[in-house]
């Protein structure tokens, strides 16, 4: 069992007359999550239900409070996985909080803006909300050398809890060939009932290739032959069901800062590199400096929002091609990154340190990799 970052902020969340909501993609290891948090819960009686239960989805969407009320009768802590399956569960979830006050409450959703949208505003200030990924560098528990003998594996096949898992390549690739068919495109295509699943690959494949790059709405489109309105709709559901996520351009109003095109990356690296087929060894790849720059950007968010450090993220780029991978903002500090699979050093551009001469930069290889994630001195 491998411990996750949030399990201990999710048990103290579970108190009377709230809802904690766990997010995340499938596969990402929710149920496991919460089967490892009801037994954590041994003094109180806890029920456990899965929203994908026609019986159960019946139930909890009746709108009714006896119902309601019987289903959760002797006890204390309800815990309802693959919410997001269930007809207006937020409005159901405020009427059985209401009517059972002494109720703590946990749901799985594996779409945040559709689930979110169904629980927040009845339940607005009643309820709270955390993230799962796919494992995290540092919930693995591997110290410096079993790190460097298993960064490249994680730079291809990723870190979904069954893929790291595997015993073996073969049994890793059908996994992912799996949930990029199987969950990935589900919940993706069930938002907003939207029915092209090649389009969505399609506009896959291209962000894909573009990791490290600003990403033109009008150049997907044009290759898509679709409307920009139509692809800016597709990655915004793509990114609500983790995914993908962006950064955007850090400027004050330099005049040669890049800020209207964003970038995005992968939340996990097996999914990006499954998508465009391209499972070789890490010594027959020619994209080497992206898989590493996607790693080390989603493990880094991954890191300050387990820890709700509430940071702010984005790219530096300038139009005569200075750049900066990833500046980090933390209660106003500012931290600047460049991240190099090779060892060689790098220096800081000369335009970011003359205009944020307050900004720390430093570049991130395999060797200082742990110390950037805060898991060695």
């Amino acid at each position: 069992m491998i411990n996750r970052y949030i399990t201990d902020s999710i048990v103290h969340s579970l108190i009377p007359g709230r809802v904690t909501v766990l997010f995340g993609a499938r596969r990402t290891g929710k149920t496991t999550l919460i089967n490892s948090i009801a037994d954590k819960l041994s003094e109180k009686r806890v029920l456990k239900l899965n929203g994908e239960d026609l019986t159960v989805a019946e139930i909890l969407a009746s709108g009714r409070r006896e119902v309601l009320e019987s289903l959760t009768q002797g006890y204390d802590c309800i815990i309802i996985d693959e919410a997001q399956s269930i007809n207006g569960i937020g409005k159901n979830l405020k009427l059985l909080i209401d009517s059972r006050p002494d109720l703590s409450i946990l749901a799985t959703g594996s779409a945040s803006f559709d689930l979110r949208n169904q629980i927040g505003e009845p339940l607005t200030g009643r309820s709270v909300y955390f993230l799962l990924y796919p494992f995290a560098c540092g919930e693995l528990g591997m110290d410096y050398l079993e790190t460097q003998r298993s960064i490249s594996d994680l730079l291809i096949y990723g870190a979904y809890p069954q893929v790291f898992l595997s015993k073996n390549n073969k049994e890793k690739r059908l996994l992912l060939e799996n949930i990029k068919n199987g969950y990935l495109l589900k919940d993706v295509l069930l938002l907003d009932n939207l029915k092209d699943s090649l389009f969505v690959m399609h506009l896959l494949r291209l962000v894909a290739f573009q990791i490290g790059n600003e990403v033109s709405f009008n150049e997907l489109a044009s290759q898509l032959g679709s409307t920009v309105k139509t692809v800016q709709r597709y990655l915004d559901i793509l990114e609500k069901t983790f995914v993908i996520f962006r950064l955007n351009g850090f400027s004050r109003n330099l005049r040669k800062e890049i800020t209207k095109s964003p970038r995005y990356y992968f939340w996990d690296n097996g999914i990006r590199n499954v998508i465009i087929n391209n499972l070789n060894p890490i010594e027959n790849r020619d994209d080497v400096g992206k898989l590493w720059e996607n790693y080390c950007v989603s493990e880094r968010v991954k890191k300050q929002v387990y820890l709700q450090k509430f940071s702010d993220f984005y790219f530096w780029r300038t139009y005569d091609q200075q750049e900066i991978d990833l500046i980090e903002i933390t209660e106003g500090s500012m931290s600047a990154f460049e991240f190099k699979w090779s060892l060689k050093n790098v220096r800081i551009p000369t335009a970011f340190k003359n205009h944020y001469p307050d900004a720390k930069f430093k570049v991130i290889n395999r060797e200082n990799f742990l110390v950037f994630l805060n898991l060695l001195e």
